[in-house]
């Protein structure tokens, strides 16, 4: 799928494979491809708002010092159950962790906790990446650590993410658990939604107007090129909506983590655009939904 509005276009310079500048720009621009987000997003935001008028209130935890390190743990009411930790996305510039509080009523029904990550942002951060990379990583060592303090069992431990979050998720699979000191085993299973694991074309993009790109930021945070450290069974996912940078990211990930012999299931929501495919986290008998529940072995 192309924007009809580079139909008449003249192509420029190649900037990166057959993109030109405009077309790379607009391939990690989701509004682009997808010009119905602000109803999804309102779409998502008011289920959010019904969930936790029917769950009641989320426990609100400190991972950090920060008042950006927080988290919301909405608790199913079986002891000792599994925990799931999501890492909202949002371009690195926007969203939080309660507009996502309608992926918790499927994990709470099924008998699992639900924990939604918050944490700084790349303006707030000055540009940089690296304090979202370490909060984030932070914030899932916690989890994992005191998820028997809110009745969880870190023997079944499980993350997800959308987008910029699947980005870092797939950071703290690959490197940020070994720097927190966690076990290499101490993730069961991943789901990774409509990511990106190699930063080399987004330093390209627009998206370098308001994230200050490094040499070491590159590479420390592209998880593509550090699968000798990955040892979490994954699922990643794309939309056949999304924009052709976010289809090929994700599956020359699945491809990459496959060739080097670990495990991986590659999942193609058919007619789903970056937002869509996100909210049928909230379903469990969405395309994303059902899969998280598959994955973490409920019903």
């Amino acid at each position: 799928m192309t924007p009809t509005t580079n139909a008449a276009r003249a192509k420029g310079p190649l900037v990166w494979g057959d993109m030109d500048q405009r077309e790379l720009d607009d391939a990690y621009d989701q509004e682009v491809y997808a010009p119905n987000r602000d109803l999804v997003v309102k779409r998502r935001q008011d289920a959010s708002d019904r969930a936790r008028a029917v769950l009641g209130p989320p426990q609100r935890v400190a991972y950090g010092e920060s008042d950006y390190e927080r988290l919301d743990i909405f608790r199913c009411a079986k002891p000792n159950a599994p925990v799931n930790v999501f890492i909202h996305g949002g371009a690195w510039i926007r969203n939080k962790a309660a507009d996502y509080a309608l992926q918790a009523e499927p994990l709470t029904r099924a008998g699992a906790h639900a924990v939604f990550i918050d944490f700084i942002n790349v303006e707030q951060a000055g540009g940089s990446l690296m304090p979202m990379y370490e909060q984030v990583s932070r914030a899932i060592a916690w989890a994992w650590r005191n998820a028997e303090s809110f009745g969880g069992d870190r023997n079944r431990f499980y993350i997800s993410g959308h987008s910029s979050g699947s980005h870092l998720g797939g950071c703290v699979l690959t490197t940020g658990w070994a720097e927190q000191g966690l076990p290499e085993n101490f993730c069961k299973g991943a789901l990774l939604a409509s990511g990106m694991y190699d930063l080399a074309p987004v330093r390209l993009s627009k998206r370098s107007a308001y994230v200050t790109f490094t040499d070491a930021m590159v590479e420390k945070l592209s998880a593509l090129r550090h699968l000798d450290g990955l040892h979490t069974p994954l699922i990643v996912a794309h939309g056949t909506r999304e924009t052709p940078e976010f289809q090929r990211q994700t599956r020359d990930f699945a491809a990459a983590v496959r060739a080097a012999g670990k495990p991986v299931e590659l999942i193609v929501g058919e007619a789903y655009n970056h937002f869509e495919l996100c909210e049928t986290l909230g379903n469990p008998y969405g395309v994303l939904g059902r899969a998280m529940l598959s994955q973490m072995e409920l019903r």
